[in-house]
């Protein structure tokens, strides 16, 4: 029976486990995104979650120390360590929790595991904020509009055509006065 045993095992050893995690944790901070196996995305995302929301806390230079230090035991990578303190966590400070997503891609050939791509949300070029920005115009904003704001415009835009037509009388009379 499996009365509360919530982690998933992946059918390894714990030394084993723990290394695959550290090493798929390391490899998602540098790439920002990986491929993976469906079950192995989703234990990855309980693991490396925590650990970038440790890059938040900063307020003192000797707790952003102990920071670094722990997230380094869980990683064994400084380039890794280094990557989610100076790059991921300045980007990913506003956001209240929520830092991977998984996105599901179908099963492998060869054995018909499920396969899953698992990403840092704030670095995805397709959705959000960053693709708005790359296209340099923001996306324009829907409102609500009752009947009277859209016969004003109507009536807006009919009184600028007959100025436009006042106008066009006026120079035809000129230039017959001038005649």
């Amino acid at each position: 029976m499996r009365h509360g045993n919530k982690v998933n095992n992946l059918g390894r050893k714990k030394a084993h486990r723990e290394a695959l995690l550290s090493n798929l944790a390391s490899q998602l901070i540098m790439h920002k995104r990986i491929t993976t196996t469906l079950a192995k995305a989703k234990a990855l995302r309980g693991y490396v979650e925590p650990l970038i929301t440790k890059t938040k806390k900063a307020d003192d230079q000797t707790v952003i120390m102990h920071q670094h230090r722990v997230v380094f035991s869980y990683l064994q990578d400084k380039e890794a360590v280094k990557e989610l303190f100076t790059v991921v966590g300045p980007k990913i400070a506003d956001r209240p929790g929520g830092y991977t997503r998984i996105i599901k891609l179908g099963i492998r050939v060869g054995d018909n595991a499920e396969i899953g791509m698992i990403e840092l949300v704030d670095f995805n070029d397709v959705y959000g904020k960053a693709n708005a920005a790359a296209q340099g115009a923001e996306p324009a904003k829907k409102t609500r509009r009752s009947r009277a704001t859209g016969t004003a415009k109507a009536t807006a835009a009919a009184t600028t055509t007959e100025e436009a037509a006042t106008e066009t009388e006026a120079t035809t009379e000129e230039t017959k006065s001038a005649e």
